[in-house]
């Protein structure tokens, strides 16, 4: 097992990293319904300008056979090779204000190490606030806003955010080791989960990104550029919407979705079924609401596809 100070090289900061400042932690892994995550990992890269200040070893704490590496093979030769990265950045959000940003892919092996950096340095400059997001699918529908459970030790963002609260046991993740670890240091913590639309969880989807970028604002205070998020959640809505309308058994699902999701929102409950809105029991399973939504696919204009054929 590495010690701390073998997982992670710091990198010289012109005039230094200033103390008391927010962080936001984005670590992509376990779940990334709607790639919400990724998507905003990707979105502050392009908007916050973040530099790093901490570069973490992925020869210690990533499993390449597991997550292998891109690269590039043009005709005849490896063109470019693209290492995934998990660094600790100083960002600037829209109006100049700088926040540290935790953000790559979650560890594979040493977590009480990557923890115990973590906080250390979160320590060192004495963070004002943690705040991280990931996201699951659940079956709730595409029409309706994307709900959230809030954990934490920040009550009034749980209060005010947190539409399901189970008690339930679930696969542990990196950044639930760092609340853990945060609460135990009484730091001020807010945690995310997302509550992706299970049958577009699979996709990219800008709805889910832009509900990320949201609740980091929420808690931290930051403003950060969403423009370009609302422009892409408009265009992919229109076009789930016009395969919806053109397929009856699945308005048929989306109708059900949105009964059961209204029914929970107003505090009902259904008779001899699990609270509404999140009862999976007579709705098509995510494989087959993929095989229904296989045309809208197929039918995109072929620039509005990465590499993968995703959304």
């Amino acid at each position: 097992m590495p010690i701390s100070g073998e997982i992670h090289e710091r990198v010289a900061y012109p005039g230094g990293v200033p103390s008391g400042l927010p962080l936001v932690i984005l670590l992509t892994g376990f779940t990334d319904a709607g790639s919400a995550v990724s998507g905003l990992i990707d979105h502050l890269a392009e908007t916050t300008d973040p530099q790093p200040v901490l570069v973490f070893d992925n020869d210690l704490l990533l499993d390449f056979r597991a997550r292998r590496p891109v690269l590039t093979f043009d005709q005849d030769h490896i063109a470019e090779f693209k290492p995934a990265r998990l660094e600790l950045s100083l960002a600037h959000d829209a109006l100049g204000r700088p926040f540290l940003l935790l953000a790559g892919y979650e560890p594979d092996f040493a977590w009480n190490a990557f923890a115990d950096v973590v906080l250390d340095f979160a320590a060192e400059y004495d963070v004002s606030t943690v705040t991280w997001v990931h996201s699951i699918a659940m079956p709730v529908p595409h029409t309706r806003p994307i709900g959230v459970t809030a954990s934490g030790n920040r009550a009034e963002l749980t209060a005010a955010h947190s539409v399901w609260r189970p008690r339930t046991q679930v696969p542990g993740t990196a950044g639930h080791l760092l609340e853990y670890r945060f609460v135990q240091a009484e730091r001020s913590v807010a945690s995310f989960v997302l509550l992706v639309p299970h049958y577009l969880a699979d996709t990219e989807y800008p709805d889910a990104v832009l509900t990320a970028a949201e609740k980091v604002m929420a808690a931290t205070g930051l403003v950060l550029l969403t423009d370009a998020l609302r422009d892409k959640r408009a265009e992919y809505l229109e076009r789930v919407d016009e395969q919806v309308r053109d397929n009856e058994e699945l308005a048929q699902m989306v109708r059900t979705l949105e009964h059961r999701y209204d029914s929970y929102m107003s505090g009902l409950e259904l008779e001899d079924e699990a609270p509404v809105g999140f009862d999976e029991r007579s709705l098509p399973s995510a494989d087959e609401l993929a095989a229904e939504l296989e045309r809208f696919l197929a039918t995109r204009q072929g620039g509005d596809e990465d590499k993968n054929g995703r959304i």
